[in-house]
C-alpha cells in the first residue's frame, strides 16, 4: 500500500499522560459541559500511538483578561468585531510522548521546530478565514523565522473549521491530504496566500488543485486521499479539543501558558514568547 492510499485509525490516538487535559471522546458529565479539570483519560485499547499535536493541552481556566478591539472569524458571523483577550495561565502544552503510526506521522507533518524546544507556538485556524489570512501574512513567517528557524520554539496547527465557511473543511481537509505527501505546510501557505481565488468557489476543487500543484503536491492523489476523507478524524478530533478549551473564534494562538485570540500585532506574540521562554529558563 502506497503512502497516499494509507487510512489512518478512525479514532484519532490519545494521549498517555494523565497531566493532559484534553480527550478526543465526548466529555462526561451532562450534554453541554465542557471540562476544566485535568482529564482522567489513560491509554485506550485499540489506540496505537500518541500524537504530539493530539497531546497538546488547550485548558482554558478562570483568569483576569486584558480585553483590546480586534477581529476574529467566529460561528456567528464569517468576520466580525470582537473583544481578544489575553488570557494568563490559559494554556499548557505537552511534550511528545512517542508514536510512530501512519497517524503519528501526519500529525507530525504540521509540526515544526526542533523538538528539544520547550515552548509551543499553537495556531488554531481556519484556512477561510480572512482574519487567519491576516495573522498569516502579517505574522507568522516572522515568528517562525525568529523563533522556530533559530530552535527556540516549536509551532503547530490546528485545524478549527467553522460551519460558517462552507470551503473551511475542504481547504483543511487538502492541508491534511498534502501533509500525506509531506506538503502540509507549503499547502497551508499556498492556501492562505491564494485563499480569495477558492473561498467561494462551489466547489473548490479545482482551485485548491491548482494551488497544490504549483507547490508539489500530486493532485491525483490529493483528491483520492479528500474523497475519502482520509484526515476527517483527525480535523474533527482538532476542532474537538479547541471547543473542549474554549475557542469559539479564529485565530487563535497559545503560546506556553497564554491563550490569545484574534488578529493581534506581532509585538504581542513576540512579547509572550519571550515571556515563555524567560520563564523555561
Amino acid at each position: 500500500m502506497s503512502q497516499n492510499d494509507r487510512t489512518f485509525n478512525p479514532r484519532p490516538p490519545l494521549t498517555t499522560d494523565t497531566q493532559l487535559s484534553l480527550q478526543t471522546g465526548p466529555s462526561a458529565g451532562a450534554k453541554g459541559t465542557r471540562r476544566s479539570a485535568l482529564a482522567r483519560a489513560g491509554a485506550q485499547a485499540g489506540v496505537d500511538a500518541v500524537s504530539t499535536v493530539s497531546a497538546t493541552v488547550l485548558m482554558v481556566a478562570l483568569a483576569v483578561a486584558v480585553a483590546v478591539a480586534v477581529t476574529a472569524c467566529s460561528r456567528s458571523a464569517a468576520a466580525t468585531a470582537r473583544p481578544a483577550t489575553v488570557v494568563a495561565g490559559a494554556a499548557t502544552v505537552a511534550p511528545l510522548v512517542g508514536g510512530d503510526t501512519s497517524a503519528a506521522q501526519l500529525d507530525r507533518s504540521r509540526i515544526l521546530g526542533d523538538s528539544t524546544a520547550k515552548v509551543w507556538l499553537i495556531m488554531v485556524s481556519d484556512f477561510q478565514c480572512p482574519y487567519c489570512k491576516q495573522f498569516h501574512e502579517e505574522s507568522f513567517a516572522k515568528l517562525r523565522d525568529e523563533y522556530v528557524a533559530t530552535g527556540k520554539v516549536r509551532m503547530a496547527y490546528i485545524n478549527f473549521p467553522l460551519s460558517i465557511h462552507q470551503n473551511a473543511w475542504p481547504a483543511a481537509e487538502a492541508a491534511m491530504c498534502a501533509g500525506v505527501q509531506g506538503k502540509f505546510w507549503p499547502m497551508h501557505d499556498a492556501l492562505f496566500a491564494g485563499q480569495d481565488a477558492w473561498a467561494e468557489q462551489h466547489p473548490a476543487t479545482r482551485a485548491i488543485d491548482s494551488l497544490a500543484s504549483k507547490v508539489g503536491v500530486d493532485t491525483v492523489a490529493l483528491d483520492r486521499c479528500v474523497a475519502q476523507h482520509v484526515t476527517k478524524a483527525l480535523i474533527a478530533a482538532d476542532a474537538d479539543r479547541g471547543d473542549r478549551a474554549g475557542v469559539h473564534s479564529t485565530p487563535t494562538v497559545l503560546i506556553g501558558g497564554t491563550l490569545l485570540l484574534g488578529v493581534r500585532p506581532i509585538e504581542d506574540y513576540r512579547r509572550t514568547l519571550d515571556s515563555a521562554l524567560a520563564a523555561g529558563k
